[in-house]
């Protein structure tokens, strides 16, 4: 409970951080709190664990430089200190959920309700800082729809996996290589041309998941099953599909003349996100079940409410980071942040890799690295 009040407080706390005068004044993407398209090129990209976040790319590559206020390492600090507390929690809390067993042994199934708990965090912290800084009218929210029921089918197949025996560092890092949906439908459908380094940096990313999940010690537990591996490829083509309908979303709100700012696309992509997860979740029947095995377990509900709130307040950090800093600031944490949380994974959860495994951890987060370097040098060269 004391922890489940912290993370209350905290969301609250850096909602009021995201959404400061300061903070607006002081960033050259933020006017009137509102992040312009004259200044900058913004896209829509969404995280293996926390759903639909706000990237931007700054005029010149240039970082917000407050003249007044907290200095740039204290916003630094919060910010990134922010993100990697949030999602690393979150993350160790999601593996937690579907490891736990109740005293008969049962364990917690219900992917799409979990969904819809998560959404419903996200609606309200999105809801409240979307009334402060003042909703945008007019947003296509037919694209919005089509984003959300993708975004959430993707975390719910990540979680459905977890939940069919895949490892969370092998699903981690599986995640990692989004990529390779968005290759092949730009290969099928012509028009996109890519390097051989960027070849090789997927190649990586592969092939070092798929050593470690072959690289577990004997005896250190079931294989990843097929069903696991099933869904986290299925999460991974809904990340392709994604990539595709935020490029239409960009393209809708552009055509309209409307700049929603981060706290709308937090509330309207979360609230169609909810919604998608709310009729699939009641379809098979998890509503009454999962929430029936939630009330019955008050040890796995805790978890699941601090799950719900970290991905909230992460998402905030988010903002406040992109606000304040040249965005590659925050690709870097949240990158390096994917690579902290296998680890942490690997050192806490009692996982056990041989030579084999670690070898592949190698190789997987050396191809996450080349590919957080290589969209730094594009960023400088552009």
């Amino acid at each position: 409970q004391m922890h489940t009040r912290a993370l209350i407080v905290l969301c609250f706390l850096v909602l009021c951080l995201s959404l400061s005068p300061s903070t607006a004044a002081k960033s050259p993407l933020i006017k009137g709190n509102v992040i312009s398209n004259k200044s900058l090129k913004s896209v829509l990209a969404s995280t293996s664990e926390v759903g639909p976040t706000f990237v931007n790319k700054m005029p010149n590559g240039g970082a917000a430089v407050a003249k007044a206020g907290m200095p740039d390492s204290v916003k630094l600090l919060i910010g990134a200190g922010g993100i990697y507390s949030a999602f690393l929690y979150y993350g160790s809390l999601q593996e937690d959920v579907f490891r736990y067993a109740a005293a008969d042994g049962t364990q917690f199934k219900q992917a799409w309700l979990l969904q819809v708990l998560e959404a419903l965090a996200n609606v309200i912290v999105g809801g409240i800082g979307m009334q402060l800084t003042g909703a945008t009218k007019g947003i296509p929210k037919k694209m919005f729809a089509v984003s959300g029921f993708t975004q959430v089918s993707a975390k719910a197949f990540t979680s459905l996996a977890l939940a069919n025996g895949l490892s969370f560092p092998v699903a981690t890092l599986a995640k990692s290589g989004k990529m390779v949906p968005v290759m092949i439908g730009s290969l099928l459908l012509g028009g996109a041309s890519y390097s051989i380094r960027e070849y090789l940096q997927v190649a990586a990313i592969i092939a070092g998941t798929a050593i470690v999940s072959m690289g577990k010690k004997k005896g250190a537990g079931a294989p990843s099953s097929a069903m696991g591996v099933t869904f986290i490829l299925l999460s991974l083509v809904m990340d392709g599909v994604t990539g595709g309908v935020q490029k239409k979303l960009k393209a809708e709100t552009k055509k309209v003349g409307i700049s929603p700012k981060p706290y709308d696309f937090m509330f309207w992509t979360n609230v169609f996100m909810c919604l998608t997860a709310i009729v699939i979740s009641a379809g098979l029947g998890e509503v009454t079940s999962g929430l029936s095995y939630i009330t019955s377990n008050p040890e796995i509900m805790s978890k699941i409410i601090k799950f719900a709130l970290c991905s909230a307040a992460g998402q905030s950090f988010i903002f406040f980071t992109i606000a304040n800093f040249d965005p590659l600031v925050c690709t870097t944490v949240t990158t390096t942040r994917k690579i902290f949380s296998v680890l942490l994974s690997i050192f806490l959860k009692g996982h056990q890799l041989s030579g084999q495994g670690w070898g592949g951890i190698a190789l997987a987060c050396g191809g996450i690295l080349a590919e957080m370097e290589g969209k730094m040098n594009k960023a400088k060269k552009a």
